[in-house]
């Protein structure tokens, strides 16, 4: 069984991966950032754990082998294929506040991944209080060795793709980046697609 979504640019989407099943997003355009949560389906306080899952990695970034790690030290999902290379699980998402420090009052008005997430979130009866770090998938964010982090333009080609295999019935919730004043959307939000097989 497959189920297709297509979530327009700037859009937020959410849905249930049982166990077993295979969630591919897909970056239909190429360099689209796409900011990701995952909560346990049954216990929405059990959520991904965006510190747990670097330091069992011993790792930075996301691709292929990775264990997306929760809050309760369990293995969410695993990434068993991923065409783009790595994925960034530091920079966080972009907010209403972040936008006006970075880029000036006058964005301040513009819609961000927060509130994206907060839109959803608040249909699974949950508030701004259960936003985590999260995934960006497919954006480009170096770590430079001190520590200091840039948002880059983004390497991932249209087409390119990431699939996780569920271990657990999750809750995902994306928010496919609305962002126009830093490239990690190439300044030009587009569609993106998931698919659940399984």
């Amino acid at each position: 069984m497959e189920q297709i979504f297509d979530i327009p640019a700037e859009k937020p989407w959410s849905g249930v991966v049982r166990a077993g099943q295979t969630i591919r997003i897909i970056d239909s355009h190429g360099q689209q950032a796409i900011d990701t949560l995952f909560y346990n389906a049954h216990d929405f306080s059990e959520r991904y754990s965006a510190q747990d899952t670097m330091r069992a990695q011993g790792a930075a970034y996301i691709t292929t082998g990775t264990r997306l790690i929760s809050s309760e030290g369990r293995v969410m999902l695993r990434v068993t294929a991923d065409s783009a290379g790595r994925h960034d699980t530091s920079a966080g998402c972009c907010s209403c506040e972040s936008n006006t420090v970075r880029f000036g009052h006058d964005t301040r008005y513009l819609h961000a991944c927060r509130e994206n997430f907060i839109l959803e979130l608040a249909r699974h009866g949950l508030s701004r209080r259960d936003i985590v770090p999260n995934i960006n998938f497919f954006m480009n964010v170096p770590i430079s060795p001190n520590g200091a982090m840039t948002i880059d333009d983004g390497i991932s080609r249209p087409g390119d793709h990431v699939d996780l295999l569920a271990e657990m019935d999750v809750l995902c919730v994306i928010s496919n980046c609305p962002q126009i004043n830093n490239p990690c959307n190439g300044f030009d939000p587009s569609p993106v697609r998931v698919i659940i097989r399984g």
